[in-house]
């Protein structure tokens, strides 16, 4: 029986989306945009897994690639009452989940209302529309049709990953590690005749929790990475310095740390290699780990002057929220939930050491709207070490962006912000996030011109910033990139 559904509802994507309904400012929006469409992308910080471009094989099915890995996705459904093992979330505790994709899509597809108004349903609408070349909505009746249209446009070699990635015109992305990586995958990418840029980024979060179980192994992993003996702090300091230059030597600019809460202080070398003996003896406490961890915020701070890392902050995420759906199917599963955030205090020591040096560059992100005009322009506006990260996680949509720009713009200007990152796991979703964010900037800075604040000369100087610039600048990524017509063709010959 051939699959019914209702054709007439087409999926269409306008060429004035998410621009003001106003004529005069919509027709400014509409030139900025047209003038920063098909920049590169540029990609400073993200979390998908490079092992993806090493390996260059078929993507999975559609399920496995759209839905699964993505709890902007799930965590939607889930918060409806649909189990995240019937959408085929895989498990720590052996409960078994569904494991036939086209039941798991069908059940995703019956719900993909829920994604209306919202920045996932843009993203996956562009996805559905651009990339794979969909032209009816997504719904219970259109399920199965767009699977296999989908299905079968993933087994062309235009759709593995390398040739992707020219087709997206990505100029770099840039991968988040754990710090005792192997980066064997970066390694791979390197060492074969692709010309991608794909680069790592140090993130050592789990060597500064000195109270949690897993912190022996972590140490254990770091000893066995630089070939040493951790036994005190001031080797520990060694080794993560060893690593740091490893990564640099891997194409890494910068690092990446997540905090509950930006606190930061200056410990003495006696109390700080305490703390560190009290981890390993497994006697540190909770409190002890918040000191350590804001002692070695500074530490890593100092480390960047040296050796030119920047430095990304991400605080203000209360992580697996949800202790059963941690303990069920592990962390990382929609339950990140956001808190109050004060930075002007808890960033103190590390400003008063490092703020004031140019050699350092410390972006801030944050979840809390609240810090953008009270707390993280002033700081931005004054610092010359401080930038601003982009609207981030539950803020990245369209209203939220607006909201961003609005509240930092007139104290820290655009150019004490650092552009767009997409900060994403799906790597199909990536053009999406910087189509939406391209359009949203232009809009915005098309309101400007339009109440006479900025001229359209200026308008389109800072549009170019605000989608490509910035973040080549601020993530110091100064290496010539290949062109998109050089990698499209290197990676065709590839196959």
């Amino acid at each position: 029986m051939p699959l019914r559904f209702d054709r007439a509802a087409q999926l269409t994507l306008h060429d004035d989306r998410f621009f003001d309904p106003n004529p005069a400012i919509r027709s400014i929006a509409r030139a900025l945009y047209d003038e920063t469409r098909a920049l590169p992308l540029v990609c400073p910080h993200g979390h998908v897994d490079p092992a993806l471009l090493a390996d260059n094989a078929r993507l999975p099915e559609p399920a496995a690639l759209m839905l699964i890995p993505d709890h902007y996705i799930f965590r939607m459904l889930y918060s409806r009452g649909v189990p995240m093992e019937s959408l085929g979330i895989p498990t720590r505790d052996g409960t078994p989940v569904e494991t036939d994709p086209r039941v798991i899509w069908q059940r995703f597809a019956e719900h993909y209302y829920l994604f209306r108004g919202t920045p996932t349903g843009v993203w996956l609408d562009y996805e559905l529309h651009e990339l794979f070349g969909i032209r009816v909505k997504l719904d219970g009746g259109s399920a199965q049709y767009i699977y296999d249209q989908i299905d079968e446009r993933l087994a062309a070699p235009e759709f593995r990953p390398r040739a992707l990635f020219g087709r997206f015109n990505i100029e770099v992305l840039a991968t988040t590690d754990r710090a005792t990586d192997s980066l064997e995958h970066h390694r791979a990418i390197r060492e074969s005749a692709w010309v991608g840029r794909v680069i790592p980024t140090f993130r050592p979060d789990a060597l500064f929790r000195i109270a949690t179980p897993e912190w022996p192994a972590e140490v254990a992993a770091l000893s066995d990475a630089c070939g040493r003996r951790i036994t005190d702090l001031q080797a520990f300091r060694a080794a993560l310095a060893e690593r740091r230059a490893f990564f640099r030597s891997m194409g890494a600019t910068a690092t990446d740390h997540g905090v509950v809460e930006p606190y930061t202080t200056r410990l003495g070398e006696e109390t700080a290699n305490a703390l560190f003996q009290r981890g390993l003896n497994g006697e540190a406490t909770p409190a002890d780990q918040r000191l350590f961890e804001a002692h070695m915020l500074v530490v890593m701070a100092g480390m960047s002057v040296e050796d030119g890392l920047v430095m990304q902050l991400h605080p203000g995420a209360l992580r697996d929220h949800n202790p059963w759906v941690a303990r069920r199917f592990g962390p990382d599963k929609g339950a990140d939930i956001p808190v109050a955030t004060e930075f002007t205090r808890n960033l103190a020591a590390l400003l008063d050491a490092y703020g004031n040096d140019p050699r350092l560059t410390l972006v801030l992100f944050t979840l809390d709207e609240s810090t953008y005009a009270r707390e993280l322009a002033p700081l931005a506006g004054h610092y010359p070490a401080v930038r601003l990260g982009p609207a981030w996680w539950f803020h990245d949509s369209i209203e939220g962006m607006t909201r961003f720009r609005q509240s930092v713009t007139e104290t820290a200007g655009i150019y004490n912000t650092a552009g767009f990152n997409d900060d994403t796991r799906a790597f199909c979703s990536i053009p999406a996030r910087h189509d939406l964010s391209r359009r949203v900037d232009a809009n915005y800075l098309a309101g400007l011109v339009a109440r006479h604040v900025i001229d359209l000369g200026d308008a389109r100087t800072m549009a170019r910033a605000l989608a490509y610039d910035l973040a080549r600048e601020t993530y110091r990524l100064d290496v010539p990139a290949p062109r998109a017509h050089d990698l499209a063709r290197r990676t065709m010959s590839l196959r």
